[in-house]
């Protein structure tokens, strides 16, 4: 009797465990069905969809680069959409460059996440070469365009319909030798030629320049020489002039931190416009930036200091009866460069004085601003202004009226300045994403009303 008791309960589990089993399993089979049947439905409702219902969800895109070919990204990156106000885009692209030591540029693109893709951001970068073409570097530079911004057309239905290849490159035998140790070299020249009746004029120009940059250090030498020839013939007055200059200017520049530099300025001139047969220069200098050097292409704060003395010879006798003397000097300039999403500020402040006399001295200052205001409303100052009480070139005796009206010698001042303002509204349509080439593009200044459609 015991062993048929414990037969029955070992049939009874058995058979309560088969029955939980089938109806977990029943369940089991009827949410995978369901699920996959959820799954097939948005599938074929996606896939059902017009590329230009797809194109609706895809990221608005603001491109903020006054030198990048707009109609050519948006040709070559289809996929989303280009807006022209910058709070209305889901993506800002904020593009800067730098120059490199080989003479190319360095492109900074920061990816910034705005309304549905706030917190999200990125940053990539884009190198071109001196000898690089037009067409190379707006192919290269929207490539690389193109691989930040799928990051966030992945987060769409669009993506569905973007296809990625790869492109292996074969692996290099060995180490890279770089036979030029970093060292590039430019030749160039150039001449200008116009005419007419009663004008004539002509220019040419050619010049030299080795530069070397590594992150530890940064020499240049540039080399010039330039001559423009002009004749003008009315009625029975001819009259004709020329103007020469040469020079040459360098730096070497040792990096010491993340905010400290420091190195020498050198240059040598000769201008008949100045009134230097010869003037020489050599100065020391320091600098610190507030902000690390690595953030360079978003915002600088420098402080440079140069000291050193100038050698100068003299084509005529000077104001102070000098046909040559040796002087010096110092130098402080403070530079601030910012790049931002509400636009872009540059402003440089200089003074420098001669220590021999405190009262020959300059003071300048230097502002470009660009400042997205509010929607649509864009505007700009660009300027600058000088102080000038150091000019020990002047000649005693002064120019002709030919030489004035010309602009072939310098004239006594006490001050220079320059100012320009503008600003742009538009409004209509946020989108700009259609790009049409016929009869060329049109553009205008001043203010600038646009209406969509």
């Amino acid at each position: 009797m015991p062993k048929l008791n414990s037969k029955k309960k070992f049939l009874k589990f058995l058979g309560t465990f088969l029955n939980e089993i089938f109806t977990f399993g029943g369940s089991l089979v009827l949410i995978l069905m369901l699920s996959s049947g959820i799954r097939a439905q948005e599938s074929k409702l996606t896939s059902g969809q017009s590329i230009e219902q797809l194109k609706k969800t895809a990221p608005k895109v603001f491109i903020d680069c006054s030198s990048c070919d707009l109609d050519y990204i948006k040709t070559e990156i289809p996929f989303v959409n280009y807006v022209r106000e910058r709070k209305e885009a889901d993506v800002h692209v904020l593009i800067t460059t730098l120059s490199t030591g080989s003479g190319g540029r360095e492109y900074t693109l920061t990816f910034i996440g705005q309304n549905r893709f706030e917190g999200q951001d990125d940053l990539l970068k884009f190198f071109s070469h001196k000898t690089d073409s037009q067409e190379e570097i707006r192919s290269g530079l929207t490539e690389v365009l193109k691989i930040g911004l799928l990051a966030y057309v992945n987060r769409t239905p669009i993506s569905q319909k973007i296809k990625i290849d790869y492109e292996p490159q074969k692996a290099p035998t060995g180490p890279i030798i770089d036979k030029w140790k970093s060292w590039v070299f430019s030749l160039s020249t150039s001449g200008y030629f116009n005419g007419e009746q009663s004008h004539a004029y002509q220019s040419v120009r050619g010049s030299f320049s080795a530069n070397k940059v590594t992150k530890d250090i940064k020499f240049n030498l540039s080399l010039s020489a330039s001559y423009s020839h002009d004749r003008y013939t009315y009625e029975d007055l001819n009259l004709e002039s020329g103007l020469h200059t040469y020079s040459g200017s360098g730096l070497l520049v040792k990096s010491v931190s993340e905010h400290w530099s420091a190195g020498f300025f050198y240059s040598a001139y000769s201008s008949t416009y100045s009134n230097y047969r010869l003037n020489l220069t050599l100065a020391p200098a320091v600098e610190f930036d507030l902000f690390p050097y690595s953030e360079s292409t978003r915002r600088q704060l420098r402080f440079l200091y140069k000291i050193g003395p100038t050698y100068a010879r003299y084509f005529e006798e000077t104001l102070y009866d000098k046909t040559k003397e040796t002087l010096l000097s110092e130098s402080l300039a403070i530079t601030l460069d910012l790049r931002e999403k509400w636009g872009s500020i540059s402003t440089s402040i200089q003074g420098s004085h001669y220590f021999h006399d405190f009262s020959k001295h300059n003071l300048s200052i230097f502002n470009t601003i660009s400042l997205n205001l509010v929607k649509g409303l864009n505007a700009y100052v660009f300027g600058g202004a000088s102080l000038v009480h150091d000019q020990l070139s002047l000649p005693k005796g002064g120019a002709t009226w030919e030489e004035v009206l010309l602009q072939r010698k310098m004239l006594a001042t006490s001050y220079n300045y320059f100012f320009a303002i503008g600003c742009s509204y538009s409004f209509g349509s946020i989108f700009t994403n259609v790009v049409n080439p016929r009869f060329g593009s049109v553009s205008s200044g001043g203010v600038q009303i646009t209406i969509g459609d």
